[in-house]
């Protein structure tokens, strides 16, 4: 599958390495810097990190070869209407814990394939509980795991995951931050 094309992953993360990783393909990753993550301020949900994903394809798009496949990704965590980046200091991701303990919350993440003829966008969402946790368990995973490359400021994969989601819907992966499932759908559609 895919075989005529170069894949390219067009993110630092290693989640969502460790994640394409698992579908068994061969790809490279590419970043370019600063590229701009705003989005419109009407976007709700789900809508901004597909909106995210696109201007990051589409800020690659003249450096592409005719066989490259492009995939990009950006993830967010929604709550109570408001938008969970990634923090930019500890007692902000403190804060972001703080607010999503003892409560539910979504995960958005937006992905986009493309090719310098094609492009499939889509976006998948998780629900996410969360069991109150005390400001000790908040501090000890801050202070630990440092979460500032991580939507919403926390990794499900690690120790806040254990002790502190009681559920989840929706897709695990999609939570880490790649819906490798609906990747995979997408890319054998893709190539068809």
């Amino acid at each position: 599958m895919l075989e005529q094309y170069h894949i390219i992953l067009a993110s630092g993360s290693p989640r969502r390495q460790e994640l394409l990783r698992g579908l068994e393909l061969d790809f490279d990753v590419i970043i370019k810097k600063g590229i701009s993550e705003t989005y419109p301020e009407e976007l709700q949900g789900g809508e901004i990190p597909l909106y995210i994903a696109k201007e990051k394809a589409a800020a690659y798009l003249e450096d592409m070869q005719a066989n490259d496949l492009l995939i990009t990704a950006d993830t967010i965590v929604w709550k109570d209407g408001k938008v969970l980046g990634k923090p930019k200091t500890e007692e902000e991701a403190k804060a972001m814990i703080s607010f999503l303990s003892g409560g539910t919350h979504q995960v958005y993440t937006g992905v986009c394939i493309r090719t310098k003829e094609k492009e499939d966008a889509f976006f998948v969402e998780s629900t996410v509980k969360f069991a109150n946790l005390p400001h000790e368990e908040i501090e000890h995973y801050v202070g630990k795991y440092k979460p500032l490359d991580k939507a919403g400021a926390y990794g499900i994969q690690e120790w806040i995951g254990y002790v502190g989601i009681e559920h989840i819907e929706g897709s695990y992966y999609n939570i880490m931050g790649l819906p490798v499932q609906k990747l995979w759908q997408h890319l054998k559609a893709f190539d068809q």
